[in-house]
């Protein structure tokens, strides 16, 4: 269903419900559709004379959001979606200088940034700017519903040159992802949401689009900390959790037994044994469901309790999608062998704005791709052994740092880990890997044992350092440059290990 034809269909049958909590600040969804009335008027009068410059093609303006988690972002984004608008995404964390590159590149019509506890709209081609506030005016413009085909979103991917890539998606894409992931998920207007995620990263802002849309009230946090997120859990009596595995591990250890949480959505990494362990006893009523994805080809595959037993099963199609493994000639390969994985899905993105850099989103006939490799069982589970651009060249072997991050993972003593390939004169690369442990010691001898059981002795790292807690991104992602940073500047947040 539409944002609009949804919002006006709660704010008529339940106007005073919660649609919209963050840091202390709540919006029903009657609040939540004045106040995106609101700035879809503001929206108006700031461009109402100014011709439209920007990427996209066509009429459709475009409005980037550089907000964060705002307590005002789903008024903004809702109003910065309404029918001949598209909205970008621009995560406010990162340098000032890549946001201005991703400014130059779109050249939006309006950019909206925070301001306080209101907003700062400005029309960069206009030479236009006002403050908003909500509820500070009256004129308000309704929500349109805007035609499948039309665009609607902007959001950045990490690209191969170190500039993050736009990428678009038209309306159908989502409305169809919703419908089914409703279906999927079992998601009701009683299904409190908590996605303490950035909301200008996919995951947390696709939990926000599904809980509104089926009508129900959903949680955010302005920064992630798992002491402050269990205690929300617990007075909120959140019933369900979205979030990447990294918060998901912080929450399990600082939170006491949570039994308000029936179902828990993961996804950007797998969850190892112990994670589920952990989460296990931490929810002990909450059914736990992992889905592999990516920006550019919405669900990939989806995963229960019992489809995860290898280190790389993402397990099988999540419904409607199709899945192939194909060689390097585009041909099909068996079960068991390894290529590259294609999807066929009606939920696939647009494309790049811009010429790209030559890696990412490319299509076969109806079938699409990111450059993931994997493999299919012939029981249709699907292994992913590499993600697109990250096979290291280690003394002429192909490996995937995915597979042994996988492994290491999977042993009782590691609580995380991360794998890279660091310049070797001799080999071309040299595997590497930083542990994040468990509250123990981990025993040399046992790791050895297991890589050995698990991977062939050129997937081991040559080298390991200790790290009692990985740096992470915003979005809850272990911050490789941060990492290899340390690695070169020998600091004392890394234990040489092996």
């Amino acid at each position: 269903m539409p944002f609009a034809a949804a919002l006006a269909r709660h704010t008529d049958q339940n106007p005073h419900a919660p649609a919209f909590h963050m840091e202390g600040r709540v919006f029903t969804f009657r609040e939540l559709a004045l106040c995106a009335g609101q700035l879809v008027s503001a929206f108006g009068k700031l461009t109402v004379d100014a011709r439209s410059e920007n990427a996209l093609p066509g009429t459709t303006r475009l409005i980037a959001l550089e907000i964060g988690n705002h307590p005002l972002f789903t008024a903004a984004f809702l109003a910065a979606t309404s029918g001949g608008h598209c909205v970008a995404l621009i995560d406010p964390h990162l340098p000032e200088a890549t946001r201005a590159a991703m400014r130059e590149q779109l050249r939006p019509d309006i950019v909206v940034c925070a301001d306080g506890d209101g907003l700062l709209l400005g029309a960069p081609l206009a030479g236009n700017d006002k403050a908003f506030i909500a509820g500070s005016g009256d004129n308000t413009s309704p929500l349109v519903i805007g035609a499948d085909e039309e665009p609607f979103l902007v959001v950045f991917t990490s690209g191969t040159t170190g500039m993050p890539k736009a990428i678009v998606r038209d309306r159908g894409s989502w409305r169809r992802s919703l419908k089914t992931g409703q279906d999927f998920f079992g998601i009701g207007s009683d299904t409190r949401t908590f996605a303490p995620g950035p909301l200008a990263h996919g995951l947390t802002l696709y939990a926000l689009a599904e809980t509104l849309v089926a009508g129900a009230e959903f949680i955010g946090m302005a920064h992630f900390d798992a002491a402050r997120a269990s205690e929300i859990i617990k007075s909120l009596e959140v019933r369900r959790l979205v979030l990447v595995p990294t918060m998901l591990r912080r929450l399990c250890a600082s939170s006491s037994v949570l039994t308000s949480v029936q179902k828990i959505t993961v996804a950007g990494a797998k969850l190892t044994p112990a994670d589920r362990a952990a989460a296990a006893a931490t929810f002990p009523l909450a059914d736990i469901v992992e889905y592999y994805g990516a920006s550019e080809l919405g669900f990939i595959s989806v995963a229960g309790p019992g489809d995860t037993a290898s280190a790389t099963a993402v397990g099988r199609a999540f419904p409607g999608v199709g899945l192939i493994v194909l060689d390097e000639s585009e041909r099909p390969l068996p079960a068991g062998e390894t290529g590259t994985i294609f999807v066929d899905s009606d939920l696939i993105a647009s494309g790049y704005i811009g010429a790209g850099d030559g890696a990412g989103l490319r299509r076969v006939g109806k079938l699409a791709t990111v450059g993931d490799l994997g493999f299919l069982n012939a029981d249709g589970t699907l292994h992913l052994v590499g993600r697109s651009g990250g096979m290291v060249l280690s003394g002429g072997n192909n490996i995937y740092p995915q597979e042994v991050e996988a492994t290491l993972a999977g042993h009782v003593d590691v609580h995380a880990a991360f794998v890279l390939g660091l310049d070797h004169p001799d080999l071309g690369s040299e595997l590497v890997a930083v542990i994040e442990p468990n509250a123990g010691a981990i025993d040399r001898a046992a790791l050895a044992r297991h890589l050995d059981i698990h991977l062939p002795r050129y997937k081991h790292p040559r080298r390991i350092w200790l790290c009692r807690a990985l740096p992470m991104t915003q979005s809850g992602k272990v911050a490789a440059g941060t990492l290899k940073q340390w690695i070169v500047d020998g600091h004392d947040a890394l234990e040489p290990f092996v």
